[in-house]
């Protein structure tokens, strides 16, 4: 273990208590749909994260698997009358098929490349979700049940649903974070920092920017099975482009390779989007201000460079 390497592990932990203490809290003192709105862009950030961050790969493509996730979970809870569970697995589920057929085609390029072909793919699922007869079009698939969480938790009722919705992200927060301090990460970042010198040790490169892409569509897929619950709500905005440049924005501004990065940077542009609404049309313009200045001043992310000032001797 490097030197340090405690320390820091015991500082995320109590970062960790923190996060969890003020999101517990949240919902008493702030409206709880937008918090959740917020919690499920954590989660797909987080999900984002884990490819850009620690492998390496920059996805624009990866709105497919938010807007996927959430088209099958509203289609299963709607029209087959699956339960909330069920549903955002199977909604997951069809996130993951799709992530593994996606970085089959595009995990062995790099770069611009790799960022590219995502990008195609995203765009053939999008106007497939735009013909396709039961995603209805423009008009997305409305009024999606919540139902009630093994027959005993009722979704319908904003506290209960704003817990259950908590619950997941943390459950995918600790799964991401179990990911990338496991053996399975340090080899991920390994072929981050240099792909030929890890391959020359014997790991079989390609298969783990796989499986950490496939990780990372399911992760994302979940959010996206969520957030159609929580809104009630499948829509072709999850599955537009512009959706992946949001969440390289979210992660850029949170920190990009650090835990709590993601999570900072979605609550930041879910905010801004909530009070700059007003604005219209303006608002792009203005978030694209923000996001320069915090760039110039704060390279490294919100996080990363507070995490700099910590470790800062005084």
């Amino acid at each position: 273990m490097e030197e340090g390497a405690s320390p820091r592990l015991g500082h995320q932990w109590v970062a960790f208590a923190v996060m969890v203490t003020l999101l517990v809290a949240a919902p008493f003192v702030v409206y709880p749909v937008f918090l959740m709105k917020a919690l499920c862009f954590a989660l797909f950030a987080c999900a984002f994260n884990l490819l850009i961050g620690y492998v390496g790969l920059l996805s624009f493509g990866h709105a497919t698997f938010l807007g996927s996730a959430g088209y099958i979970t509203a289609h299963a809870a709607k029209v087959w009358g699956w339960g909330p569970a069920t549903a955002i697995l199977a909604g997951a589920a069809a996130a993951g098929v799709l992530g593994l057929a996606v970085g089959v085609l595009a995990i062995r390029r790099q770069g611009i490349y790799f960022a590219m072909t995502t990008l195609a793919l995203a765009q053939m699922i999008y106007f497939f979700c735009l013909q396709a007869p039961f995603t209805h079009g423009e008009d997305g698939i409305q009024a999606v049940p919540r139902g009630r969480l093994f027959g005993l938790l009722d979704l319908n009722h904003t506290l209960t649903l704003y817990f259950v919705v908590l619950a997941v992200f943390l459950a995918g927060f600790l799964i991401i974070y179990r990911a990338i301090h496991s053996p399975f990460g340090q080899v991920l970042k390994a072929i981050r920092e240099n792909e030929p010198r890890a391959i020359s040790l014997g790991y079989k490169a390609d298969q783990y920017k796989l499986i950490a892409f496939v990780v990372s569509t399911l992760l994302a897929g979940v959010a996206g099975g969520t957030k159609a619950l929580v809104f009630q709500l499948a829509s072709l905005t999850d599955v537009h482009w512009t959706m992946s440049g949001e969440v390289v924005l979210m992660t850029l501004l949170g920190g990009l390779g650090t835990v709590f990065g993601p999570v900072v940077g979605a609550f930041l542009v879910i905010t801004l989007e909530n009070y700059l609404a007003q604005l219209g049309a303006w608002v792009t313009v203005v978030q694209g201000a923000i996001f320069v200045v915090c760039v110039l001043t704060f390279r490294r992310g919100v996080v990363g460079e507070l995490a700099r000032l910590i470790r800062k001797p005084l």
